[in-house]
């Protein structure tokens, strides 16, 4: 992958949380190196104080980095004109409560100096696309969670950016909201655009990423194509139309055109997740890295 394709890149990626008297306290991020080319719908996956929102909010220059560094298309993070190329959707739907769904998306298109036609014209089509057609004139304080987190989608993507954030984009959704989103995302990787995806929802993951990393207490434990790191090479399943006992027995000789694929089955994205945090545990026997616990709750109080 060239330069020119890659949108996001870490080199060494570190953060180290400090106590008052800046003696180090917490490493939320081991050295991270990693990269995401353009048109990816790359997955950071991770339990609860992982490190992947201290990641996020590095790469949005929100945090610096105790060592490495990070680039976004090309230049630091704080670039301004990165920034205008980017959307991000937070975990939790910061909007203000007083305001209806066009008024919200206006006051952030202004923030990017978008045009008022330019401006009315995609916040129709936003609204109408993230399903809030019929609420685009009741304040955001009659929402409900799942319609907020409708229009915080929205917003992220106000400014038509290159690259999207989704911090848990289908937190309050019910399962219609949540297979709207993916269509979303799926969307967005046509026209182009890289998405940037953490979800808990492991499933959803694996319908829609290209490719996967797993943080386990800020240590990346596996990155990889998310169809090379759950096949079994190891095993294989036929797949036979309407097989009788006698097809059965007979194995390859005698199917004949009643053999309709072989293929190397796949685990499912849970499982595989799960036991590569156990593995991880397994060989883990250095005592500076703080336990998960710790570890999420000092990227809450980070975060907060």
């Amino acid at each position: 992958m060239n330069d020119h394709d890659v949108v996001l890149r870490t080199l060494g990626l570190t953060k180290t949380y400090t106590d008052f008297w800046g003696r180090p306290r917490v490493q939320a991020l081991q050295p991270l190196t990693l990269q995401v080319g353009r048109g990816q719908v790359y997955g950071l996956l991770g339990p609860n104080g992982s490190g992947k929102t201290t990641t996020i909010k590095l790469l949005l220059g929100l945090l610096q980095p105790t060592a490495g560094n990070a680039f976004v298309f090309g230049r630091s993070p704080g670039d301004r004109g990165a920034q205008h190329r980017l959307g991000y959707l937070p975990e939790e739907t910061y909007l203000y409560r007083f305001l209806n769904a066009t008024e919200t998306l206006a006051f952030y298109g202004r923030l990017f100096g978008l045009d008022a036609r330019t401006l009315r014209e995609r916040s129709d089509r936003l609204i109408d696309q993230v399903g809030l057609g019929h609420a685009r004139n009741r304040r955001l304080g009659e929402y409900s969670k799942g319609m907020a987190r409708r229009l915080g989608l929205a917003q992220a993507l106000i400014n038509d950016p290159d690259l999207v954030i989704l911090d848990e984009p289908t937190s309050g959704l019910d399962p219609l909201g949540t297979a709207e989103v993916k269509d979303l995302i799926v969307a967005l990787k046509e026209q182009g655009k890289t998405v940037l995806l953490c979800s808990h929802l492991l499933a959803d993951v694996e319908d829609v990423c290209d490719r996967i990393a797993i943080l386990y207490r800020g240590r990346l434990c596996e990155e990889g194509a998310v169809e090379e790191l759950l096949v079994r090479s190891n095993q294989t399943v036929l797949t036979l139309d309407q097989p009788d006992e006698e097809l059965l027995a007979g194995l390859r000789q005698r199917l004949g055109s009643k053999l309709l694929a072989e293929e190397h089955p796949r685990e499912r994205l849970e499982h595989h997740f799960r036991h590569i945090l156990q593995q991880a545990d397994a060989q883990s026997a250095d005592p500076t890295i703080v336990s998960s616990s710790a570890a999420a709750r000092s990227e809450g109080s980070a975060d907060s």
